[in-house]
């Protein structure tokens, strides 16, 4: 009996001392990932967005995005709406990933457009963060978040898509697809929405329309150059 109950705590040490490890290895993994991010001050980019929501008539529209560490983040539109949502969620991963106290979990590997990425789940320490979970699929060959999902308190789960081309160095995308809930979806202030036809859609129509989507490419990226935080005002 004493040797099985002995056998026993040292199967429990050894799957304890594996999990830690194993936290230890992704929070590695995340320090990793975010000094390539940190490489990045600040960045002006030029682009285009198309957007992919029901009930809203919004035609692919040049974009300026903008970025200044560690979180401050926007996109401008040329004679056109911008209709991200708000509230903890960013299209910039040096946004996400600027969160300082978390829990770091191992979640698997899998597949990602043909690479193999890590799963790793971040899970903030403050109980008072507007993000709930965030789940990264990182590519640990190349040090690149290929994919992330987050989980808020009240705007719902979004979901990012990320392709890398020529700044791949930097951890800057050439695409991003973000997609989101239109049911949980807070529309920013100042949005003036433009329907087809002039008609208004029913409550029941925008509750057909759950899923919206919005493609943002890059064209090009003006790196560390310094940027007016009054851009951000």
């Amino acid at each position: 009996m004493m040797k099985k109950t002995a056998k026993i705590v040292l199967f429990l040490f050894a799957m304890q001392a594996s999990l830690l490890l194993k936290a230890q290895d992704m929070n590695v993994l995340v320090q990793k990932v975010k000094a390539k991010l940190d490489l990045v001050d600040d960045y002006v980019a030029d682009g285009k967005m198309k957007t992919d929501v029901a009930f809203i008539k919004a035609p692919i529209g040049k974009i300026k995005i903008f970025f200044k560490k560690p979180n401050l983040f926007k996109i401008k539109r040329d004679n056109g709406i911008s209709i991200l949502p708000k509230g903890g969620v960013s299209v910039n991963m040096s946004s996400v990933i600027a969160m300082k106290d978390y829990v770091a979990l191992s979640a698997g590997e899998t597949m990602v457009d043909g690479t193999k990425t890590r799963i790793v789940k971040l899970l903030p320490m403050n109980e008072n963060s507007e993000i709930i979970l965030t789940t990264m699929y990182i590519d640990e060959t190349n040090l690149l978040i290929r994919k992330a999902i987050t989980t808020t308190k009240e705007n719902g789960t979004y979901e990012m898509q990320l392709y890398y081309g020529a700044y791949a160095n930097y951890g800057l995308p050439d695409k991003v697809i973000f997609a989101f809930n239109t049911k949980d979806y807070k529309m920013p202030k100042g949005i003036t929405l433009e329907f087809e036809d002039g008609d208004k859609p029913t409550e029941a129509d925008k509750i057909k329309g759950r899923k919206g989507k919005v493609e943002i490419t890059y064209s090009s990226y003006i790196i560390n150059k310094g940027i007016d935080i009054a851009v951000f005002k």
